[in-house]
């Protein structure tokens, strides 16, 4: 069971990758779905009129009371006023009558000037006939209006008070009628231009006579416009906002009665008729394809450049449900508890999928995770986001990735929580000082409380977790490899004590690895470690080894170069299945196993032809397999360079260049970088960066005199 788990992760049993992200992706999109469901999940709710409610209802939607803004726009149409239109023609009309009366009066008074009236003709009679010439001028409407007498009156009154009447008269009037004059303002009107002719100093006949006059003239001029008051009554109904319920508000409190108002409103948000809204689903699953799809796109993106195994992928199902997991129980108590997303410890998926996977990798599922963070901390009111939730998500995860860019230790995964801590107090202080709410110095000191737990269950979770994954799942994190690399693990300290030169040699071999790596661009930590063990086999038969063979005779001049031969070949594959036997991480083991590749034993081959000619090559190479990787190919590399360079006794910059290039161009030539990933550029790098490494130890020195000279000279 073990063996076939082994061969799962590392992509044995499903010999393409894409088979377990196909499934990985699937059951990761179902976990989402099945999370976050109910988030978007629109309750409904078994009450009746007069019921006590159970729980506080909020709102799910923005929607329009439109039946409270039709009966606020009624009552802002009630409240406009009648619109009048004042008719112009008829104050016109009003204005012509008086100075049609007045002018004809006057007309009389000149006719009389220039008349000479017959002695036989009475004072009544002329009074009469210069009425009756007074009503022949004078229109329809007037003669029918205006008692006889009132124009009598006024042809008696005398000519400077009748011109003085007619003026106040005319003012008067003028105001009265452009003011408009409605129905029930037609007696008050006449009543104020009465009151201003009792102050005159007029002839009492011709006071009455104008009083008279006023009846007449003032009348009704202005009327209600029902276009105009249509318009404004219209004018007024727009003008009132209509009446919404938000998405969020309160529609009724835990304990309080639910009255025909409070139902009618849950009723229209769609809280009571039982039906299921698909829209938020529908939402939800875009959502989820558009994550997975960006997922997907990185996923190839790492598989064509940097290798993507099972155990990779496995690892980023497992760390994402984690997360994700993490945020729903959080949210689960959001309702009583407010901003508990403050604890969550999200920035443990960040750290590791940075130690296991890749940097990238962690900042894409930190914006993933994010997004979805707005989701489940959303109260469950469905259409919802808690944008604070994602921004505090979104800084803290991206806070672990950058203050654990340079992991070297296990330590610096207590800097990233510190780091984290920081960050997660500074959002705190930021969503504090942007409310407009009062700062609440013990809300405030929770909620710091909150960030802090979340760095330290961060941290904590990380440590817990990191084992199960390098473990259970064969991951190779800098952490582990840091741990290997550690003098006191057995098999080091067996090289150590059973084969020293091969240690030393090791050590070499992991210098020269490290920096030709980092050339490159590779893991320059993996080609150490594995540098460490790659001749692991070595302890087996240590004294057949020249760098162990210290003041011993060469025990190969006592075997046929078919059995040196087969001492030496054993070497890499022994080491591979010591190392597997104490389960050591595959990437190590296929260093050990590869570093030789398929390379020709060529001492022993040439041994031997000189023996025999029939000597068939095969027998004197190394099965393989080749290098498959870059930091398995520098390693095989940087093995016999050191070894070479060890035999050169005074090595100059120069020998030590034309060395290095040699043994790269005989790998190249003899196809062991065939399956390995390095180009041509890279190979150009290694040995620049391997040259630079050699000459740095084997730098020009000064050379002493012996002791013996140096004390006789003193």
């Amino acid at each position: 069971m073990r063996n076939w788990w082994n061969q799962f992760i590392k992509g044995n049993v499903f010999q393409n990758v894409w088979i377990t992200i196909g499934v990985s992706m699937t059951i990761l999109a179902l976990v989402i779905f099945l999370l976050a469901f109910s988030n978007v999940q629109t309750k409904t709710y078994d009450v009746d009129r007069l019921d006590t409610a159970k729980d506080t209802i909020l709102s799910p939607i923005n929607v329009e009371d439109k039946d409270r803004t039709q009966e606020k726009r009624d009552e802002a149409m009630e409240s406009v006023e009648d619109v009048y239109t004042i008719r112009n023609f008829i104050t016109n009309t009003r204005i012509n009558y008086m100075e049609e009366i007045f002018n004809a009066v006057e007309v009389i008074d000149k006719q009389e000037e220039s008349e000479n009236q017959s002695v036989d003709v009475t004072e009544s009679d002329k009074v009469e006939n210069d009425v009756e010439k007074l009503q022949s001028m004078l229109s329809e409407d007037i003669t029918n209006q205006v008692n006889p007498e009132v124009l009598e009156r006024l042809l008696d009154a005398p000519a400077d008070q009748r011109n003085v009447a007619e003026e106040m008269l005319s003012n008067a009037l003028k105001d009265v009628l452009h003011s408009g004059v409605r129905e029930e303002d037609v007696g008050s009107s006449i009543e104020t231009v009465k009151n201003e002719l009792q102050y005159k100093s007029f002839d009492p006949d011709l006071k009455e006579a104008v009083q008279s006059l006023i009846e007449f003239l003032i009348v009704r001029n202005s009327f209600i416009d029902e276009d105009k008051k249509i318009q404004a009554q219209n004018e007024a109904a727009n003008d009132v906002a209509p009446v919404m319920i938000r998405q969020g508000q309160v529609l009724v409190f835990q304990g309080e009665t639910i009255s025909n108002d409070i139902y009618e409103r849950l009723k229209l948000v769609g809280l009571l008729d039982g039906k299921s809204n698909w829209y938020p689903y529908s939402g939800l699953i875009l959502l989820i394809i558009l994550s997975v799809g960006v997922l997907l796109y990185e996923l190839k993106r790492m598989t064509q450049t940097e290798g993507l195994d099972n155990g990779k992928v496995i690892a980023i199902l497992f760390i994402s449900i984690l997360v994700f997991l993490m945020m729903k129980l959080g949210s689960v108590f959001q309702s009583s508890i407010d901003d508990l997303y403050y604890v969550v410890p999200v920035a443990a998926g960040a750290i590791l999928l940075t130690l296991l996977i890749h940097e990238r990798m962690a900042i894409f599922l930190s914006v993933i995770y994010a997004i979805f963070g707005t989701i489940f901390f959303n109260q469950q009111i469905p259409g919802t986001l808690n944008v604070e939730a994602g921004i505090y998500f979104m800084f803290s995860q991206l806070a672990a990735i950058i203050f654990l860019h340079n992991v070297k230790d296990k330590t610096s995964i207590l800097k990233a929580g510190f780091g984290v801590t920081v960050v997660n107090i500074v959002l705190v202080m930021v969503f504090v000082l942007l409310t407009y709410e009062p700062i609440s110095l013990s809300g405030t000191t929770i909620t710091v409380g909150y960030a802090v737990l979340s760095a330290f269950l961060s941290s904590v979770l990380t440590f817990g977790l990191l084992p199960f994954f390098e473990a259970g799942l064969g991951m190779l994190s800098d952490t582990l490899l840091i741990t290997l690399s550690n003098p006191n693990h057995p098999l080091l300290r067996k090289i150590l004590t059973q084969t020293p030169g091969t240690y030393h040699h090791s050590v070499m071999v992991a210098n020269l690895s490290e920096s030709a790596c980092e050339a490159i661009g590779a893991n320059g930590l993996l080609a150490r470690v594995g540098a460490y063990y790659h001749d692991l086999g070595k302890t087996k038969e240590p004294q057949y080894f020249i760098e162990n063979q210290m003041g011993m005779k060469n025990p190969h001049d006592l075997l046929e170069p078919q059995k040196s031969a087969e001492i030496i070949i054993a070497h890499p594959y022994t080491g591979a299945e010591m190392l597997r036997k104490h389960k050591m991480p595959t990437e190590i083991i296929d260093i050990a196993e590869q570093h030789h590749g398929t390379t020709l034993l060529k001492y022993f081959y040439h041994k031997a032809k000189q023996e025999n000619d029939n000597v068939e090559e095969v027998n004197y190479r190394y099965p393989g397999p080749k290098p498959q990787s870059s930091e398995a190919a520098i390693v095989c590399i940087c093995d016999s360079v050191e070894a070479a360079v060890r035999s050169l006794k005074t090595p100059s910059p120069e020998d030590i260049e034309n060395l290095v290039h040699s043994i790269i161009i005989d790998r190249l030539l003899d196809g062991q970088l065939s399956n390995s990933p390095l180009t041509l550029k890279d190979l150009e790098r290694i040995q620049t960066a391997i040259c630079e490494t050699l000459q740095g130890i084997f730098h020009s020195r000064i050379q002493y005199p012996e002791t013996k000279a140096a004390v006789k000279e003193a």
